[in-house]
């Protein structure tokens, strides 16, 4: 088991691993996994655009969209993933911690997902997007199966 932390990012061409990210409230875990090269990853991003805080972004770029999903598929090529092949699924993007959603940080880091892989040619696959809970998600990197356990409505499978 290999565990992605906040603002953190893990590729792995081990069919045997598993990669895990927990406790994703308005952050996002994008998960992306190609089935002829086994090689799959993790980003546990927290925030949308790196612009907010550049020199936070040069010092931990896996913090933000912007910066961390071109560096996810990037690691994933350089493991032997192919563009054309890869499975891309997504989990968190939840309102915590801003009921009156003031700052929509959940909403804000969907949509940068969504429009830098729109941007890039990429399709987004199965999700567990929104909502008001935290999630934590397991890739199986031989398989790609993707786990998801949602706090209190218990765990599926994208």
């Amino acid at each position: 088991m290999i565990v992605v932390g906040m603002g953190d990012m893990k590729v792995s061409n081990d069919p045997a691993s598993s990669l895990i990210t927990y406790a994703l409230g308005s952050c996002i875990g994008i998960c992306i996994h190609d089935p002829a090269a086994r090689v799959g990853g993790i980003l546990h991003f927290m925030l949308p655009e790196a612009k907010i805080s550049p020199d936070r972004a040069a010092a931990k770029p896996f913090m933000f969209a912007d910066t961390g999903i071109p560096a996810l598929f990037h690691e994933a090529y350089r493991l032997g993933a192919v563009k054309g092949r890869i499975v891309v699924k997504a989990a968190g993007g939840a309102q915590v911690l801003d009921p009156a959603g003031l700052f929509n940080i959940g909403k804000r880091n969907i949509l940068a997902m969504r429009k830098i892989l729109w941007q890039n040619g990429v399709m987004l696959g199965n999700t567990a997007l929104g909502g008001t809970v935290n999630r934590t998600v397991t890739l199986d990197v031989g398989s790609g199966s993707l786990t998801v356990k949602t706090s209190g409505q218990g765990v599926s499978v994208l």
